[in-house]
């Protein structure tokens, strides 16, 4: 006796109904991401400008060792060359070296520059125009480092220059300091530095 198949339920795919559903879903997911991960490439901004003062403040201050005569840090609007004028907040930042007083203002010789702008949009630095290194890598004073009308000062009483990095609708600063000594550090300006906060700012 032949047994009759069993007819098969016909394929079914989504009703009307729950494909809107599931994009009014998909939309309300979509929305409640977009702020975070906003904040989360804004930070992320702020740690690339951070992270390039920190190698170029280290660099400036690799180069007076190496080359045993002092140099200035600067921060600059104008492409880093020889005749960059050094700017508080600059979008770029470059490094010279600074004649020694028996040589001729005309020795001063650029090292090296970069750009702080190509992923700098709506970051702020506050910070000093310039800083010199002496050729044993500490802070120095120095009143014509010779990078446009720059001074670089020295202030006993505060052991720690710092620059200030933010943006707009980021959820962190960060913070590049030295110290007189030459230690250079990024920290949290939000924290105070302790064994549980060891990112924290002194």
């Amino acid at each position: 006796m032949l047994r009759g198949r069993r007819p098969r339920a016909p394929d079914r795919g989504f009703t009307l109904v729950e494909l809107m559903v599931t994009l009014s879903l998909i939309a309300i997911l979509l929305m409640l991401a977009v702020p975070s991960f906003t904040a989360m490439l804004r930070n992320s901004q702020v740690r690339t400008i951070a992270d390039a003062l920190q190698n170029g403040l280290r660099q400036a201050q690799s180069e007076a060792i190496r080359r045993n005569r002092q140099t200035v840090f600067s921060l600059t609007n104008a492409e880093p060359s020889l005749s960059s004028q050094a700017v508080a907040d600059g979008t770029n930042w470059a490094i010279h070296t600074i004649p020694r007083a028996t040589e001729s203002a005309t020795v001063r010789e650029f090292v090296q520059g970069g750009s702080l702008s190509d992923s700098s949009a709506g970051v702020t630095i506050d910070g000093p125009a310039a800083l010199c290194f002496s050729s044993n890598g500490r802070q120095v004073a120095h009143d014509t480092p010779g990078v446009g009308t720059a001074t670089c000062t020295v202030d006993g009483a505060q052991p720690l220059v710092g620059y200030d990095i933010a943006r707009v609708g980021a959820d962190r600063r960060l913070r590049v300091t030295v110290s007189l000594n030459g230690q250079v550090r990024m920290c949290d300006p939000d924290k105070t530095f302790s064994s549980s906060h060891p990112d924290g700012c002194m």
